[in-house]
């Protein structure tokens, strides 16, 4: 296998270009397709799990093989979600040589439709984008998408599963000559059919990084939990992992909203993203995690495709997904680029049984994850309600008055006497809370 972009064919200006990026040497599925791209005809399938470096290995010989003299929409890259596509456009923006006159366009939903018709007024080579909107924008004749040579699909195994009919919608208007690209995490019967039915008969399936990352990268272990405990055990962990990046998965829109908020409270660094916000939310909150100015994100399956950020020590499974494929696509969020990572799953007794059949489906091993003992929850919950006090802004509207009263109840005690008094207090009144909260069970 080669070890340098030189020695797959790249040319020196993309070289030159990943040089001021710092990428130097290619991952396993980049030394694999590139070669494959630049220099045969063949479609292609690759099968290769998240974070292995797969905008690379297609959007280098894509940038190479594109005609810069030709005006028209020479290539199609789909991606199932707004992040993943903007991620896309930003990599292949980042790359271009300086001396290149190659034009790229994000199309995606979101955002408003008439500056996007405008755009597409303008020369362009590549366009990166959402099957809904790019569907709609076909549907208003404001894109012709009939010429172009390279079909690109990323991340297919979601779009055959959520977006299949604006796929399928896609796929009608581009023509049937033409290379086809398909990159997957993993190969649902969905995904078989479509190469069945899209790409051509001698297509040629390449697989990389498969058994690297699921097994080695990615520590994946399981908690048990009572469902009364289940917050106070991941708060228990996140406190526990302060200053480190990590996401934290739900089944629904309204789970995510509810842990947020429940974060929000107790002064996690957090946000939250899923599909029902707007795209500027989503942006903005994105913008926030990948920059460091936020620690955790919790986000739906869907809303979290496309989350490149480096440096995300942790996923957390608040729920157990309900497929094989949305873990693989969950836990992958971490250990990105040759990095290693913790996929930690928070479960229920009845739910222990499961663990067993992802293992065998996925090729993986659960380790079980240590729950911590009721006395360190106690404490934990302690020195969260210390950093609630801490990080609570004073109220300016106080009167000088009731201020100066407070300050003579306190006046004679040492900083160690009222610390002392504050944790008594707050034990007590805890306490008192948990057998209100168990005389109110027996009664029911």
């Amino acid at each position: 296998m080669a070890t340098t972009f030189k020695e797959l064919g790249v040319n020196p200006f993309l070289i030159k270009a990943l040089n001021t990026l710092d990428i130097k040497t290619p991952t396993l599925v980049q030394e694999k397709v590139i070669p494959v791209i630049l220099h045969q005809k063949r479609d292609v399938v690759a099968l290769s799990k998240t974070g292995t470096g797969k905008t690379i290995a297609f959007g280098l010989p894509l940038l190479q093989l594109i005609k810069e003299e030709k005006s028209h929409i020479q290539a199609v890259i789909l991606a199932p979600t707004r992040e993943l596509s903007q991620q896309i456009f930003n990599n292949l923006e980042a790359i271009v040589p300086e001396s290149s006159n190659i034009s790229i366009a994000s199309i995606n939903g979101g955002v408003p439709v008439k500056s996007q018709i405008e755009r597409l007024k303008e020369d362009t080579h590549i366009v990166v984008a959402t099957p809904g909107r790019l569907a709609d924008l076909i549907k208003r004749e404001a894109i012709n998408v009939k010429n172009i040579s390279y079909f690109i699909l990323d991340e297919a195994d979601e779009m055959v599963s959520a977006l299949k009919e604006e796929l399928d919608n896609v796929i009608k208007e581009i023509p049937k000559l033409r290379r086809t690209l398909l990159f997957t995490a993993t190969m649902p019967g969905a995904i078989k059919q479509l190469v069945q039915n899209y790409m051509s008969k001698h297509v040629l399936q390449i697989e990389a990084d498969m058994a690297t990352v699921g097994n080695k990268s990615i520590d994946h272990q399981y908690v048990v939990v009572e469902p009364i405990e289940k917050l106070d055990v991941l708060l228990h962990f996140l406190n526990s992992r302060v200053g480190e990046r990590g996401i934290i998965f739900c089944k629904t829109k309204a789970a995510v909203n509810k842990l947020a908020k429940k974060l929000a409270i107790n002064k996690f660094s957090s946000g939250a993203i899923h599909g029902s916000l707007t795209q500027g939310i989503r942006d903005r909150i994105m913008g926030q995690f990948r920059e460091g100015f936020i620690d955790i994100l919790v986000a739906t399956d869907l809303a979290a495709r496309g989350i490149d950020v480096k440096d995300v020590s942790f996923v957390v499974n608040y729920h157990l997904p309900d497929t094989y494929d949305a873990y693989v696509h969950r836990s992958g969020r971490t250990a990105r680029a040759g990095a290693n990572g913790l996929s930690l799953t928070i479960i229920q007794e009845e739910e222990v049984e499961d663990i067993a059949d992802f293992e065998a489906e996925l090729d993986i091993v659960f380790k079980p994850f240590k729950k911590v003992d009721a006395k360190s929850i106690e404490e934990n919950n302690g020195l969260i309600w210390a950093k609630k006090i801490f990080k609570t802004k004073p109220n300016r509207e106080v009167s000088q008055d009731f201020k100066a009263k407070i300050k003579t109840i306190f006046h004679h005690l040492t900083k160690e006497e009222l610390i002392d008094k504050l944790v008594a207090n707050y034990l007590n009144e805890t306490k008192s809370s948990l057998i209100k909260d168990e005389t109110l069970k027996k009664k029911k």
